[in-house]
């Protein structure tokens, strides 16, 4: 019988207007009741994940930037995985050669240097989750989106990076192209830099962190510190920055909106985050005690 769930948000636990569906938020309550550890594990840092929990009323601690950063329900950081500085620096310099707009997630913080870009690409994330929004609409929705995101737009990135207190848990691409900008960079980070780790939570984005710094790794550590074995641990997701947390857990759930070779990666799928697939999983999971 699973004592620990951990799912992902985008594309999973919430639906394309990031809140989480009634179904899906009485099935969570319903696991916490039966004493099963729920935990959100997210590309997002704590301020962005924590907003659908606390509309939905849930109480979770957070997995977020990949797992770069474990925050407790409160917000509370328990545990960083920062990408090495002088790596850091040498990945700008490789996104600026080959003109990918990038990001740097840090504590508690997103910092970019081009706010269109950033309005831009979500826009175009809002479209490919519901596609009937012209891209003007997209980009009205974007903007009041962002409006409850902690941004900060700086005008160095550079020097942002070498302030002592700044650490980088995470560079975040964005690509309308999508694996066409981004496979040459990907080959040459594979080649130099055996130190981080490479993945995706969408067609037109890549998101580099610390090797450390995977949702599987935190998932690990969490189900650990918990005394909960591997086949005791329920994962959830749609992405390829899923893989590591699908690929470690007991009992793994992809879902329906996952791409074909991320659901072959789980043991079960289960419906579209549009459909409560998430809720769905948990009860599945309860009722046939998986």
């Amino acid at each position: 019988m699973i004592k620990l769930i951990a799912s992902d948000m985008d594309g999973t636990l919430v639906t394309g207007h990031i809140d989480i569906s009634e179904t899906t938020r009485k099935a969570i309550k319903k696991a916490q009741e039966l004493g099963i550890h729920f935990v959100a594990a997210t590309g997002r840092n704590y301020q962005e994940a924590s907003i659908p929990l606390k509309n939905a009323g849930i109480v979770a601690d957070i997995i977020g930037v990949n797992g770069a950063a474990v925050f407790s329900s409160t917000g509370e950081i328990l545990e960083t995985n920062p990408i090495n500085k002088t790596t850091a620096l040498a990945i700008l310099d490789l996104l600026d050669e080959y003109k990918i707009y990038y990001e740097v997630v840090g504590q508690g913080m997103v910092y970019s240097q081009q706010k269109s870009k950033r309005l831009e690409y979500f826009a175009s994330h809002i479209t490919d989750e519901i596609p009937h929004l012209t891209f003007k609409q997209a980009l009205a929705m974007a903007a009041t989106r962002l409006q409850f995101f902690d941004v900060e737009m700086v005008d160095d990135m550079r020097e942002l990076i070498h302030r002592p207190e700044m650490q980088v848990l995470k560079i975040f691409s964005i690509a309308q192209d999508g694996d066409k900008s981004f496979r040459p960079v990907k080959e040459i980070i594979a080649q130099r830099f055996p130190d981080l780790a490479v993945s995706s939570s969408g067609n037109h984005n890549m998101e580099i962190t610390d090797i450390h710094a995977q949702k599987g790794v935190a998932v690990k550590k969490l189900a650990e510190r918990l005394g909960i074995s591997a086949d005791e641990v329920m994962t959830i997701g749609d992405s390829y920055n899923d893989l590591s947390m699908l690929e470690y857990a007991g009992v793994s759930f992809a879902m329906g909106n996952a791409n074909e070779d991320v659901k072959q990666h789980a043991k079960y799928v289960t419906d579209t985050n549009e459909e409560d697939g998430v809720g769905k999983a948990i009860m599945r999971a309860i009722e046939e005690k998986l």
